[in-house]
């Protein structure tokens, strides 16, 4: 087995989601979920079937983000894993329905950080162990730290 590092391009002004599925209708269910959820938003979907064909399946509003999703799950090369690449919204805006997808089974990250997908590679194919998502703490906040957090999260309108 090798051990590799995937980098995955992020979008400009836009942020991603690495999952992991299991069956040809996921980039459908995604697209729906997501239309359904914030119908401005911008995507592209792609999923690496993991049997038959073999394919990467996608779909999207954008054509643009839909060549970075299949670009992105090009490179991880693992069956069963899926890409959104998305800009006009945020991963917090269709997280919940991405997982209640039915054949969704986890989700690896959802970022606009600099991001690599550590994979394993056998004889038998890909997998994807984990996410390296951004960089290191630097320390713990301190109370001006909080306010800063507080402030912005009340600016863009997530708190009251």
């Amino acid at each position: 087995m090798e051990l590799k590092l995937v980098p995955l391009e992020i979008p400009e002004g836009g942020n991603l989601i690495l999952g992991q599925s299991h069956f040809i209708k996921t980039v459908e269910d995604i697209y729906e979920a997501i239309v359904n959820t914030v119908p401005q938003m911008k995507f592209g979907v792609a999923f690496n079937e993991a049997s038959g064909p073999c394919l990467t399946r996608a779909e999207g509003n954008d054509e643009a983000l839909q060549a970075l999703a299949i670009r992105n799950a090009s490179a991880v090369g693992a069956g069963h894993t899926f890409v959104v690449a998305m800009t006009n919204g945020y991963p917090i805006n269709i997280l919940g329905r991405i997982k209640d997808v039915p054949e969704v089974c986890s989700i690896f990250c959802a970022t606009a950080n600099a991001v690599q997908v550590v994979v394993a590679e056998s004889e038998q194919g890909r997998g994807v162990l984990g996410v390296i998502d951004g960089e290191c703490p630097k320390g713990v906040e301190g109370a001006e730290d909080v306010e800063k957090r507080r402030g912005f999260l009340r600016m863009i309108g997530y708190k009251r």
